[in-house]
């Protein structure tokens, strides 16, 4: 099975991401595209799109980028065949279960925020009977 390639521009607009900032990622090591035209434009496949996908998702999390590259080498090494798996393994679990009570704390803010205003709503309705 070949995969489909796309340049830097049809990603952007899937995942919702600026052109600078994909290029940021690939200048820290977060995503790299999987080739380039002869021209030398990036080429990216669905397995980089869903990694940019993935990096999105987790920053509303408040995970760093730096914490995020080590979630995605982890991940990358405990797919890999490499001597390390069950050390990447270890670390991959670890970087999910921050990203975990970082997801909980926020629906928990989240869930509070809809109270207060649930609240602001009943007393506005409150007044104006």
């Amino acid at each position: 099975m070949i995969d489909e390639h796309y340049q830097i521009g049809e990603v952007a607009e899937s995942v919702g991401l600026s052109l600078r900032t994909i290029r940021y990622y690939e200048e820290i090591g977060l995503v790299a595209p999987s080739g380039r035209t002869e021209g030398g434009f990036r080429l990216y496949t669905d397995s980089d799109v869903d990694r940019l996908r993935l990096v999105k998702a987790l920053k509303p999390v408040g995970m760093s980028l730096e914490t995020m590259g080590e979630l995605l080498e982890a991940a990358d090494r405990a797919a890999g065949s490499s001597d390390d798996r069950s050390e990447a393994k270890s670390r991959l679990e670890a970087v999910l279960a921050v990203a975990k009570e970082r997801c909980d704390q926020l629906e928990e803010r989240l869930l509070e925020a809809r109270l207060a205003l649930g609240e602001i709503a009943g007393q506005t309705a409150r007044r104006e009977r």
